[in-house]
């Protein structure tokens, strides 16, 4: 299976890396393919990156989201897209409470989804930093990451791809649960932004 990550910042890279660690085929798509990053594998456009792979994992910043998925709408028909963005406004935080460019009415994955609507898109690894994203060793045991999607195919499929990652699923079911999905991000930034804390991830505990 080849994984087109879409986006090369840091967040691109770390999850390039943790597909390439297990098993999988790793393209990565940006706006400037002749940029010098520190990665080594190939570097095509976001269209030429998401034609050549069977699942895509979106890594953008949110402001640029929608444009990326418009480049790429026409190679994504039928796929999974693993949304990994939040829809953080150009703002600074507010007692470490970051801001929003949408509402609790909508999340930026409807829109995303609207967008691309051939595509199957699964929220997923919004909701912790990079440093823990792949196979986080906390004392409490495998953290919960927490997806919604519209196709439960392509909420599988993500679930297998968490399961390897060392991560715990739970399916929070359509796309509007992204509208509270998203919002994680948000609460997982508090103890950083006010106490340096990024060491963290959420779990969900069943009876």
């Amino acid at each position: 299976m080849t994984i087109a990550i879409l986006g090369s910042g840091d967040v691109g890279i770390t999850l390039a890396r943790g597909f390439e660690k297990h098993g999988y085929q790793v393209v990565m798509g940006t706006q400037h393919p002749e940029k010098k990053i520190d990665w080594q594998g190939e570097l095509l456009s976001f269209a030429g990156a998401a034609k050549k792979a069977d699942v895509l994992l979106l890594a953008v910043k949110g402001g640029a989201a929608e444009a990326v998925v418009k480049a790429v709408a026409p190679h994504a028909s039928g796929k999974t897209v693993i949304d990994a963005t939040n829809p953080i406004a150009d703002a600074p935080p507010q007692k470490g409470v970051l801001k929003f460019f949408t509402n609790l009415d909508e999340s930026l994955m409807e829109r995303l989804q609207r967008l691309a609507p051939q595509a199957n898109f699964v929220k997923a690894f919004n909701s912790v930093g990079r440093g823990l994203m792949i196979n986080p060793d906390l004392e409490g045991g495998p953290p919960t990451m927490f997806i919604c999607g519209n196709t439960d195919a392509a909420k599988k499929q993500v679930t297998a791809i968490l399961q390897k990652f060392g991560w715990d699923t739970e399916d929070m079911g359509a796309a509007e649960a992204a509208r509270a999905i998203e919002p994680l991000c948000m609460l997982w930034c508090i103890p950083g932004f006010s106490r340096n804390q990024w060491t963290h991830a959420f779990k969900l505990l069943r009876a």
